[in-house]
């Protein structure tokens, strides 16, 4: 239970993606036992549009999870470089130098990537 409660993105896209290809199965199915085109034509937006729109949203949830994954590792690098910034500050008004001997800081990070972006697309 505690795997659909942290995966759940993933295992919505298993979902999904099963259902689009049963979808898929079932329309390709009903095209192929009728000879008329009429009659074809409920089976391919049904099962042609609507399997192809499942397949879709699985793909975008999965990516969608590896992104959140991405996302949550930064915030881990982010928290170590900010707290080995701050530990060579105390370690700077103390007097004592960092542990490769020397007493610089290590630069503090930007504190928000979006707005450089916002300033660097945006025509003046």
């Amino acid at each position: 239970m505690t795997l659909l409660r942290s995966q759940w993105d993933r295992v919505a896209a298993i979902v999904a993606a099963i259902a689009g290809a049963v979808v898929l199965i079932v329309g390709y199915v009903g095209v192929s036992n009728s000879g008329y085109s009429a009659e074809q034509l409920p089976y391919i937006i049904s099962g042609g549009i609507g399997g192809i729109f499942l397949l879709g949203l699985g793909a975008v949830l999965w990516l969608s999870a590896d992104l959140r994954d991405e996302w949550r590792l930064l915030d881990e690098i982010r928290e170590a470089i900010l707290t080995s910034n701050e530990a060579a500050a105390t370690s700077e008004k103390s007097g004592s130098p960092s542990s490769n001997g020397s007493s610089a800081a290590v630069p503090e990070p930007a504190k928000s990537t979006t707005a450089r972006r916002r300033r660097a697309t945006t025509p003046k």
